[in-house]
């Protein structure tokens, strides 16, 4: 025992007296290299890989306060002679030191303070430790491409696709005729709820949520979501698409969404535009589709293409020219759009007419068309604004990446889709680039010896198969569910499941019912409201939706998830556009989805509403339900 203790002093003093340690190669900057960025364990990959040794890593660490209780010297974790070690850090930086300095070539010194703890030293390493493989912003074909291929590679990716944004531009697209695999065309929408199944499937984590900030300066990186979660990870593939631009007109703002608007899909069936002549302006593959799409409502639509040409398909342009009740307008500049007051309630738009230049020759002729609507199709601007002081993009915003490839400037970064594709712009070409992006961010992670692989359960893949094969139990939440339970808007073939006394879950058709009960929480048609309208005294959302709209597919289980915490203290009600077209006009919704709030509280003074258009974020709609029923309880 006696010599035990004596050898151990020696040990001490001897390691006290080597503060200079000899061991193998340059190794002298430590820890202050993460940027601070990978702790122990990224010097420990950087050595391993033998590329780009620094001649020394100088050792940074907090001061020891006076007060402080001495702690236990370094060399007592980091010299152990067994990595096993009780005495190694609970984060294993230890180990990662001990085998960095096994592999380094010799001679050299490193030198730092006794003082400093192994805790103090593994700060970084416990970050890097839990930093996700890939993290995916953005959703869209590019976006989901890329998550299904990551989770394939058990990189289990985390997506953020948006809070309001879930599917991309495709949800709000009708048919998509050019997409492989789909001989007799598929919806927009539903492409992309196919593809996002398919990504969930396999094990992607699904976070539908939209980035407020992201931070590419220190590794790893770290993106943050407006919910407040802030995900770390390894590399990042940027997919968040582009957004409908602006002609930013006199009036634009005036009437936007009561009159203008960006997407013929969501809005064009409105009966506001019903039987109305409108002008669509653009000359891409979505101004001829939008015009298309439009004659099915509209006797008369107005083209307005800037050019001497259109710019789409050939396949379109011959669509477009075939359609009698399309007048295509060349060299045509929209000036202002001109109406009435959109602030009072309104049966039909209140635009009236919308002001154009044409070019004649060398003369520039202004006039009038007398429409009741304005639909833009004229592009779009990438969303690189998170991202743009961090990367190289172009003139036009666009993130550049190296021909052929989708590598930023940024090691680790990867773009993919619209954001980085200012040529085609393609649905097809989207799910291609994102294919890429996952299988460069697998090949990054791989070559950096930062990849984890986590493994997903078999039964958890044939599980979610074969839910989704039968189309019964519901294999995958929908947009804006948590994953931890179901909270989608019971769907038509619930119907009449609601069970009475206010904890219903079905939707039902009280217009067929032989008696109402207002307690129920979910109802459908404009019978069930007249009813509620009449004989209920609590709160009524109302959702005004389409059949074809795509952004409605992403509101729909946001306020079911809403609804849940308010269930049988409020009714919802669902009114089809296309099926109820009167009540549509006499609430004045200019497009879909749009939610009205009528609070019923004070009879006598007439019902209070509250009109949300768009998809907002599930807090805008419980605060002004909870606004409502201050007035009740």
């Amino acid at each position: 025992m006696v010599k035990f203790i004596f050898l151990s002093i020696s040990l001490a003093l001897f390691l006290h007296h080597h503060a200079y340690v000899d061991a193998r190669h340059n190794f002298h900057r430590f820890v202050e290299q993460r940027d601070r960025s990978a702790g122990f364990l990224g010097i420990h990959r950087q050595i391993l890989r033998g590329a780009g040794r620094p001649s020394s890593f100088p050792v940074s660490l907090p001061t020891m306060s006076p007060t402080s209780t001495p702690p236990t010297p370094l060399s007592t974790y980091y010299l152990s002679p067994s990595p096993t070690s009780s005495k190694f850090c609970p984060s294993s930086c230890g180990v990662g030191l001990f085998h960095a300095l096994r592999h380094l070539p010799q001679p050299t010194r490193i030198s730092f303070p006794l003082w400093a703890t192994a805790a103090e030293l593994a700060g970084d390493l416990t970050a890097d430790k839990a930093a996700e493989n890939v993290v995916i912003v953005g959703s869209g074909p590019a976006g989901y491409t890329a998550a299904i291929y990551c989770a394939r590679a058990n990189l289990k990716p985390v997506i953020f696709e948006g809070a309001s944004s879930t599917g991309g531009q495709l949800m709000a697209t009708t048919d998509v005729e050019n997409f492989p695999g789909f001989p007799d065309g598929i919806l927009g929408p539903d492409l992309m709820m196919n593809m996002r199944k398919q990504a969930a499937r396999w094990g992607a984590e699904l976070e539908s949520d939209d980035v407020v900030s992201v931070d590419l300066s220190s590794r790893p990186f770290s993106v943050t979501g407006a919910n407040g979660r802030c995900v770390t990870a390894h590399s990042v593939i940027i997919a968040t698409g582009a957004v409908a631009k602006r002609l930013r007109l006199p009036n634009e703002e005036r009437y936007w969404s009561k009159g203008i608007t960006a997407c013929a899909i969501c809005d064009g069936a409105a009966p506001m535009f019903s039987g109305e002549p409108l002008a669509v302006v653009g000359g891409g593959d979505s101004a001829a589709e939008e015009a298309v799409y439009l004659t099915k409502y509209s006797p008369e639509i107005h083209l307005l293409v800037r050019g001497e040409s259109m710019r789409a398909s050939r396949a379109l342009q011959d669509r477009v020219l075939a359609n009698r009740k399309i007048l295509v307008h060349y060299n045509t500049r929209v000036v202002d759009v001109l109406g009435d007051d959109p602030e009072v309630p309104f049966l039909k738009s209140p635009v009236t007419a919308v002001q154009v230049a044409t070019t004649e020759g060398k003369t520039e002729v202004m006039k009038s068309l007398a429409v009741r609507g304005l639909f833009y199709a004229i592009g779009h601007d990438p969303n690189t604004a998170l991202f743009a002081q961090f990367l190289d993009v172009d003139e036009k915003g666009y993130v550049r990446v190296a021909p052929g490839t989708p590598t930023t400037s940024l090691s680790g970064v990867f773009a993919a889709g619209d954001v980085q594709d200012p040529h085609w712009r393609q649905a097809v070409t989207a799910a291609g680039s994102g294919c890429m992006a996952a299988l460069a961010a697998e090949r990054y992670l791989s070559g950096e010896g930062l990849l984890r692989e986590v493994h997903q359960p078999k039964d958890d893949v044939e599980r979610k198969k074969g839910a989704g094969d039968r189309g019964g139990e519901k294999a995958v939440q929908e947009p804006g569910e948590k994953q931890t339970e179901a909270t989608a808007i019971p769907s038509d073939r619930n119907s009449g499941s609601g069970s009475r006394g206010g904890s219903g879950t079905g939707m039902r058709s009280l217009a067929a019912a032989a008696e109402d009960d207002a307690t129920d929480t979910y109802h459908k048609g404009e019978a069930a409201l007249q009813s509620l309208l009449a004989s209920s005294g609590k709160p009524i959302l109302i959702m005004f939706m389409s059949k074809t709209c795509g952004p409605c597919r992403i509101l729909k289980p946001i306020l079911g998830r809403v609804l849940k915490e308010y269930e049988g203290r409020v009714h919802f009600v669902e009114i089809d556009i296309e099926e109820h077209p009167d009540l549509t006009l006499q609430s004045s919704v200019a497009g879909t989805p749009t939610v009205q709030l009528v609070n019923l509280k004070n009879r006598a003074e007439g019902e209070e509403v509250v009109t949300l258009r768009g998809v907002k974020k599930g807090s805008e709609y419980k605060a002004q339900i909870e606004e409502a029923l201050g007035g009740h309880e």
